[in-house]
Parts: C-alpha cells; structure tokens; sequence
C-alpha cells in the first residue's frame, strides 16, 4: 500500500512513514476496508495521484469548512466548483433555482416514466446484469431529460463519464483534454440550435439567459458548469449501483423496503453512508499548515476522502452496519461547507425514483450465482458490472 516516494515525518511527529498508494492493487481491491485501514494508520497520508490525503471525518469536515485555507479555485473554468467566495457565492446563488423543489416535483414524472420502461424490458428474465440494463442507462436518460436533450444521448453522455473517470485513474490528461473538446462541442451545438431555432429545452434557454453581476453566462461558463452535472449523475449511476447491490445483498431489507417505500429516502442515505459512490474531491492549501502532525506547505494538493470520513468510527458508530435510524447530520455523502453538491436534490429525486420503482416491480432480485460484481475504481467507487437473478412474488 506504499509508494516509492516517502514523506519524511516532521521532528516530534508520527513515527510512521506518511506515504501510500491509491493504485495499488491492494487498495483497488476493496477501496473501502483499505481507506478504513489508512484512516486507522495514517490518517493524513501522501501520494503522487492525491497529494495529501485526510481520512478522519473531523479532519475532512474541518477542510471543507475552511474554504479561506482550502481553497477550491481552479486553473480551468469550472463553475461553481472551482470557484472561491466571492465569486462561488454568486455563481451558486443563481444556479440554485435550477434544483427548486417545483421544478423537481415537475420533472418526477418524467424520471418514473423512464425508470418503468427500463425495468419492464428486463423483468421477464430470469437473469440480468443490472448496471448496463437499468442502473447506467436510467442515471444518464434521467439526465438528459432534466436538462431537455435527446434520451436517445444517454450513451454519450455516459461514455463521456466512464471515459473522464479512466483517464483521470490513468492520469491520461491527452484523453481527458479530446473528452472535454468532444463535449464542449455537444454543448455549444445545442446551445446555437436554441439561439437560431425555436427554443426546446427549457434549461438550456434559462442558462443562455443567466447572469452573474449583470452580466450573461458565456457558452465556456455554461459548458463548464454542464460538465460537472453530468460528472455528478455519473456518480448517480455509481449510487444506485450500489444501493441495488445492497438490497439484493439483503432480502430482509429488501422486503421491508417494498412493504414500507416511504423508508427508501432513509435507506439510500444509509446505504450510501457504509458504502458510498464518491472517493474524494481535491482542495489546494493557501498557508502552510499542520494536520496530525504533518508539515504541508502551501499550494499542496488536498484530497477530502469522503469514503473514510463517513466510516470514522468516532462519528458513527458500528460504521459497518446499515441503520435506518441512525442520525444522519453528519454524513458527508454530498460534501459539507460552502461546496456540497449542487444538485443534491435532482440525485436524491432519481435515486429514490429508481429504488421505488425497481421495488414496485413485480420480482425479488438478488445477486447471481453465475458471475462476481465488478467493482470501479478511483475515483468512483460504484459498480460496472451487477448480475442479478429475478424471482417473482
């Protein structure tokens, strides 16, 4: 689990040596057990992929809290994400409406009739992989139906999340730079078709229409902020293939689930606490500081590992156990501070559309016999492959 390079500890520091890595097989293997132990060894840890690393949920809140010592500003136009206050402040203030509740409660409709199609093409098997029939194709057409483009460019969509998670895993930064131009390219087209034609989403007409201290979103801001929405519904898919995963995993909560869906809100925050679908986003230092110890400079790269945060045994007890009840004010599954997800609502609305449709269907499912689960990796921790049996009620 160690790299080449070593981090010296600093006089009357830990003893131990502060580096890792996040591509060992080892790690890769069963990310989850391997950030827990990381947490318990090391907690704030080195590598060439993350830089400096905090596996401890006080040490990751405090982070994400701090924004003035943890900066989020980027080199490349990304909006909001990689903006700081003030500028962040005004960027999220208007793009909040876009996840209103009515315009959310107008869109559930839409998302359930997309779920119930998918899922009556693949309930008369008897055997299915359920990532590429219904988790990844539900994820990304429920995207692209929020937002007014084609359903039919879920695969693109798609291929543009799995390919930026590759090349990010890679440090492939050729590949990334072709997928961003590719998908620059898909945004602008549609955005000069709404300027030229007669307007057919209403949410791409919105941000054309958009300002920011008076002045219009330009076509990079509006591709920028796109491009995370649809990293963050690839995270989606990574969500749901998991809370598919655990329910078909455990028939006891599967079934009190089906005869009780107003707990599926409770369960896929739980399930998504033990087992989440996001490995860490980054922060940069702007002053030298100490964490457990360590010396970090300056312009060092920060990784908040939400994974080992929300499975810190000294903020959630039995971390392991999936618990309906528990108090969930301190899971960090959508980021905490200034910076926590945008989009929270939309991924919350789909991913509790999906589970209550798939339990609204007329079979049980559980995991094949036949093939193993594939678990992703870094950065997303969700599934690519899931096979399930069905069995009708």
């Amino acid at each position: 689990m160690h790299e080449r390079r070593s981090r010296q500890p600093v006089a009357g520091g830990p003893s131990q040596d502060a580096s890792w890595d996040p591509r060992d097989p080892a790690v890769l293997r069963d990310q989850r057990r391997a950030y827990d132990e990381q947490r318990r060894r090391c907690p704030v840890a080195h590598s060439d992929l993350l830089g400096w690393s905090l596996f401890r949920h006080a040490d990751v809140s405090a982070a994400a809290s701090d924004p003035a010592t943890y900066s989020s500003a980027t080199r490349r136009v990304a909006i909001p994400n990689g903006t700081d206050p003030p500028q962040h402040t005004a960027y999220r203030g208007a793009l909040e409406p876009y996840f209103a509740a009515d315009r959310l409660a107008e869109f559930e409709p839409r998302s359930r009739r997309i779920a119930r199609e998918l899922l009556g093409s693949m309930l008369d098997r008897a055997e299915v992989e359920a990532i590429g029939a219904f988790v990844d194709p539900f994820a990304h057409q429920a995207l692209c139906s929020f937002m007014g483009w084609p359903v039919e460019d879920w695969n693109r969509i798609s291929g543009w999340t799995h390919g930026n998670q590759d090349a990010a895993f890679r440090r492939d930064p050729e590949a990334g730079a072709r997928l961003a131009r590719e998908f620059a390219l898909y945004v602008t087209d549609i955005l000069q078709a709404e300027r030229a034609t007669a307007p057919t989403s209403r949410i791409m007409r919105e941000l054309a229409r958009t300002t920011v201290h008076g002045r219009a979103l330009h076509d990079e801001q509006i591709v920028a902020l796109l491009r995370t929405w649809t990293a963050g519904h690839g995270t989606v898919a990574a969500a749901m293939g998991i809370v598919v995963q655990q329910l078909a995993n455990d028939q006891d909560l599967q079934a009190r689930l089906r005869a009780r869906p107003q707990l599926v809100g409770a369960a896929v925050w739980e399930i998504l606490r033990v087992d989440g679908p996001l490995v860490a986003n980054n922060r940069t230092t702007t002053r030298d500081v100490e964490l457990d110890g360590r010396q970090i400079a300056a312009g060092e790269r920060i990784s908040l590992m939400w994974i080992a945060a929300n499975r810190d045994p000294a903020v959630f007890t039995d971390p392991d156990r999936v618990d309906l009840d528990r108090d969930q004010a301190e899971n960090v599954l959508f980021g905490t501070g200034i910076h926590r997800c945008l989009g929270e609502p939309l991924a919350l609305l789909n991913l509790r559309v999906g589970v209550e449709e798939l339990l609204r269907s007329p079979v049980a499912f559980a995991v094949a016999d036949s093939a193993e689960p594939v678990r992703q990796v870094y950065p997303s921790n969700g599934l690519s492959s899931l096979p399930l049996v069905l069995r009708p009620l």
